[in-house]
């Protein structure tokens, strides 16, 4: 089992964060991935973590689209994939509307055509190429003058139909989070597997997990920290899709064999990869990254 871990970009210093992805690489996890919310730069992170911690994939989950012009990211992004040897994997995502009109300042106005326009621009350059493009709300006309050894995989964050037609028939998969099991295979996979056509689209699911012998106080306590998530009109849908009555029902939590379980069923629901956020109280988050490890180390012949 393909499994990533997830990062805090805005831990207490760059070296934390550099230690963090260390002990990563040392557990046996196939990547580590960040978030981009107000604080650090996260290509920035990533390609300083990168530099010290050889062999790990990074990622970003996810880099919101508007504040960075198609141009400016590809230039940011080509550095770090140079920097950190080929390893880096580009996720992004037309973040809210929230987020985007109130503390941006851009409008959110049909956020798939947005993303189709934007990833038409974009995917060229990563690969190298030049670009003349224009729609309604984008001109990028150029190329990015940085060595391309390798091309930048770009994952979307991508939830509902459209944003899901636009990932697979553009980009190279979908990184989803508040996907339930059910929300993976009757919903994510199907629609982007059909919008790549012949390609197979990448499908990482990111989850919060807690290894916990205490599982309904942890619900509790999931449903009251993330209740802002079904607040959300695309994390909401998503929750419905699968199932689930809250973000609570989306955490993957209980003793060992029902968190070794539940990762095991979004795999066989089609996930490639799941990338972990250990949650809850210190010496559960530690009981839950010995679990994860094991299960991303073990061989086929080692998984109950």
């Amino acid at each position: 089992m393909r499994i990533g871990l997830v990062v805090d970009e805005s831990g207490p210093s760059l070296e934390t964060i550099v230690d963090q992805t260390r002990a990563a690489a040392r557990a046996g996890f196939g990547g580590v991935w960040m978030s981009q919310r107000t604080g650090r730069d996260t290509l920035t992170t990533l390609a300083v973590a990168g530099r010290e911690v050889p062999g790990l994939e990074l990622g970003t989950a996810v880099i919101p689209t508007h504040p960075r012009h198609p141009l400016a990211l590809a230039a940011q992004a080509l550095t770090v994939q140079e920097a950190v040897g080929g390893r880096l994997v580009l996720g992004l995502g037309v973040s809210h509307r929230p987020l985007v009109e109130d503390q941006y300042g851009y409008s959110f106005d049909r956020p798939a055509r947005h993303l189709r326009g934007y990833l038409s621009a974009l995917m060229p350059l990563l690969r190298g190429e030049s670009v003349s493009y224009q729609d309604e709300t984008l001109t990028a006309a150029g190329a990015v003058q940085v060595p391309v050894a390798r091309a930048t995989s770009v994952l979307v964050g991508a939830l509902g139909p459209a944003m899901l037609r636009v990932a697979g028939e553009l980009a190279d998969g979908t990184i989803t989070t508040w996907t339930t099991p059910k929300a993976v295979a009757d919903h994510i996979v199907p629609r982007i597997t059909k919008a790549a056509g012949r390609r197979s689209p990448r499908v990482v699911v990111s989850v919060p997990v807690c290894l916990t012998s205490q599982e309904d106080q942890r619900r509790a306590w999931a449903a009251e920290s993330f209740a802002m998530v079904a607040e959300i009109p695309g994390y909401r849908a998503i929750l419905e899709r699968g199932g689930a009555d809250g973000p609570q029902d989306a955490v993957v939590l209980g003793d060992e064999a029902r968190v070794e379980r539940q990762i095991r069923s979004l795999f066989d629901a089609g996930a490639t990869d799941v990338v972990a956020m250990p949650v809850g109280p210190a010496e559960e988050r530690a009981r839950t990254l010995d679990l994860l490890s094991a299960l991303t180390t073990a061989g086929p012949q080692e998984l109950g």
